[in-house]
């Protein structure tokens, strides 16, 4: 993988399950190689004038610049938020083999299906 083009995402969930689920929807759609989830986290954010607070779950995923864009709209499809987190970072160093490896298993087979919950929640950080 190119310099510049891997990237950490990070998302937030609301439960365990709630992440599990995105999460192993993203690597089986080969849209992330991996998704770590580190719970429980306390998130304290400003929501529609207030501030509140929740536990919530983080979801580190790792994947190409290129597929930032699908991956994001994946997890809105999946998520429960209103508005959910999907915040990109670049990976300015890394180990050569684990950036080939996240750049071998996030090349899509075929485009990942685009499917909706219907469900809503307000957002949390």
């Amino acid at each position: 993988m190119r310099r510049g083009q891997a990237v950490v995402v990070l998302m937030t969930a609301a439960t365990r399950a709630e992440a599990e689920r995105i999460a192993t929807a993203l690597v089986e759609e080969r849209l992330a190689a991996c998704v770590n989830l580190v719970a429980p986290i306390r998130s304290i954010y400003r929501w529609q004038g207030r501030v509140e607070r929740a536990g919530e779950v983080l979801m580190i995923g790792k994947t190409r610049r290129a597929l930032v864009a699908r991956l994001a709209a994946r997890v809105r499809d999946l998520h429960g938020y209103d508005v959910p987190e999907v915040v990109a970072l670049p990976v300015v160093a890394g180990s050569r083999p684990y950036l080939a490896w996240v750049d071998a298993e996030t090349v899509p087979a075929r485009r990942a299906p685009r499917r909706s919950t219907g469900r809503t929640r307000r957002t949390r950080s």
